[in-house]
């Protein structure tokens, strides 16, 4: 029941969290939506981060990784909005921003990821 607990609690404040910046960022279903990218990107880099944290150290509890990685950071990082603003792209005809913001996103959130890893080596 605790590691539910530490999921809906994290998950709450990286929703919370990501709404706000993705409502300051995203500004037109239009144009790139620069929220989205940011929270996926930035979500990410701390997975990486928290997880590699906790490899090299042993340093996190399990309740403390349950909620940090997959509690912050699965209801911070959002695919389904992802998704969402795709479809909309393919939707508009706007195939430069779809490819732009697809294989820009696949890139960097896997870079994220592996800077995040290489981080925490350093920590």
């Amino acid at each position: 029941m605790k590691a539910i607990l530490m999921v809906f609690l994290g998950g709450g404040l990286g929703s919370a969290l990501r709404f706000v910046i993705s409502r300051g960022l995203n500004k037109s279903a239009l144009e790139i939506p620069f929220g989205t990218f940011t929270v996926n990107i930035i979500g990410s880099l701390l997975l990486g981060l928290i997880l590699g944290i906790s490899l090299k150290s042993g340093a996190l509890s399990n309740n403390t990784i349950l909620f940090l990685a997959t509690g912050f950071c699965g209801g911070f990082t959002t695919f389904s909005t992802f998704a969402f603003e795709n479809q909309a792209f393919l939707r508009a005809g706007d195939y430069t921003n779809f490819a732009l913001y697809t294989f820009g996103s696949i890139i960097a959130g896997f870079a994220a990821v592996f800077l995040g890893l290489y981080l925490s080596k350093l920590v």
